[in-house]
């Protein structure tokens, strides 16, 4: 038995209705969602510390998702995993006709140019056949509700770009986000309601964003290497403190500040 046919026999297991584990049985898409985005981001934790003993353990959490879905749309009739896996081999020989057909792309921004233009044909048809949802056609169709806030926000601006919804140029965004600081300034000083100022807010994030694509920014990346940063210094403090049988509450703020100093210059 292969290992996939394994893990498939393995979740099958599990969710059986008379001797499987009564949580799994009780899951549904919309509860393990949360689990598929929290393995992913765990996936991307053991890239970005190159620990490789621990991606192969998350990656191997990540695919159990899979399975689990799988499992769920087989019990009620809607697929199984083996169209899943066919599915998604059928598009990715679709979208590399340079290298399963006869085209030819030299350069990974060519490809890229042409993998969208194969994920566009797509939608089209799909609009045609009547399976690509309520409303005409949008630029914006593909882009994920779930995806995190900030992805989100750099995809939906650079779709909007290809059919010209932007900015000339990366002074015009700054200025732009100029405009929204001191429009969320007003806000506060205004007391206003938490709704506007949850909206103000959103529309300076979303302006920042804009920053970041114009610049060829990662806003995801760049957010999760301050959080990052932000840990490791936090963490430095601590050690310090605890060194000094101290905590944040009874150190002066001369000596948190210079031990902050000091783990930036770690």
């Amino acid at each position: 038995m292969s290992p996939i046919s394994r893990l498939l026999d393995v979740m099958a297991s599990l969710r059986d209705r008379e001797s499987g584990c009564p949580w799994d049985i009780e899951q549904t898409f919309a509860t393990i969602a949360p689990y598929t985005i929290e393995e992913a981001y765990e996936v991307a934790d053991a890239i970005a510390d190159e620990d490789w003993t621990a991606l192969k353990e998350e990656l191997g959490d990540l695919l159990l998702q899979v399975v689990f879905y799988a499992q769920m749309a087989r019990e009620a009739g809607l697929f199984d995993f083996a169209e899943v896996a066919a599915g998604v081999a059928d598009k990715m020989v679709r979208r590399h006709p340079h290298v399963f057909g006869d085209e030819r792309i030299d350069t990974a921004k060519a490809q890229t140019v042409a993998w969208e233009a194969h994920k566009a044909a797509e939608r089209r048809a799909g609009a045609a056949a009547g399976t690509a949802g309520e409303g005409p056609p949008s630029v914006l169709d593909g882009v994920a509700r779930g995806l995190p806030a900030l992805m989100r926000a750099a995809k939906l601006q650079a779709r909007a770009a290809r059919v010209g919804l932007d900015w000339k140029s990366v002074e015009d965004v700054v200025r732009n986000v100029e405009d929204e600081i001191r429009e969320f300034r007003d806000t506060v000083r205004s007391n206003a309601s938490l709704e506007a100022r949850v909206e103000e807010f959103g529309d300076l994030l979303f302006s920042l964003v804009n920053v970041a694509r114009h610049l060829a920014i990662d806003p995801e990346e760049s957010l999760r290497l301050a959080n990052r940063k932000f840990d490791l210094r936090v963490r430095y403090v601590e050690r310090r403190l605890a060194e000094m049988e101290l905590s944040a509450g009874t150190a002066s703020e001369e000596l948190l500040e210079q031990f902050w100093e000091d783990a930036k210059r770690q």
